[in-house]
């Protein structure tokens, strides 16, 4: 593995541990942040990163373990699936509210129901950001 193929890979588990313990933090909370999507967009991006120079090396005839392969390639279906689960958050939310559109509830409920919303949305994608962090490390053999 090159330096730079480290360097990207420790930035990965760091950015996505933040994020995760932060999205969580607030979610407990029952907090939305600000900073949580900025911090797991940028994780999201070392993933996407780190997978392309895995590819790289890979084309440059790099030996890399199956298991590393394995472990470095799931972090991108796991986000994948938890932008999937994001987009389904305000149908849940809507759905347990008993309505079928936002515009359906009263005045007074909109701002809680786009308060769980954003909580669901947060909740999903930080216990993904953890995922990806416990994967990369697996990846680098430190799990």
């Amino acid at each position: 593995m090159t330096g730079l193929h480290v360097v990207v890979g420790v930035a990965l588990v760091v950015v996505n541990l933040a994020a995760g313990a932060l999205g969580a933090w607030r979610w407990h909370r029952g907090e939305h942040s600000r900073a949580f999507w900025p911090l797991l967009r940028a994780g999201q991006a070392l993933v996407v990163l780190e997978a392309a120079d895995g590819g790289v090396l890979l084309l440059l005839g790099e030996e890399l373990p199956r298991l590393h392969l394995i472990y470095g390639l799931v972090p991108l279906g796991v986000a994948f699936i938890a932008e999937q689960l994001r987009l389904t958050s305000a149908q849940a939310v809507l759905d347990h509210r008993g309505v079928a559109s936002a515009r359906e509830l009263p005045e007074s409920d909109r701002d809680a129901a786009v308060l769980d919303i954003l909580l669901r949305e947060m909740g999903v994608m930080a216990a993904s950001a953890l995922v990806v962090a416990a994967l990369g490390l697996r990846a680098g053999g430190v799990l």
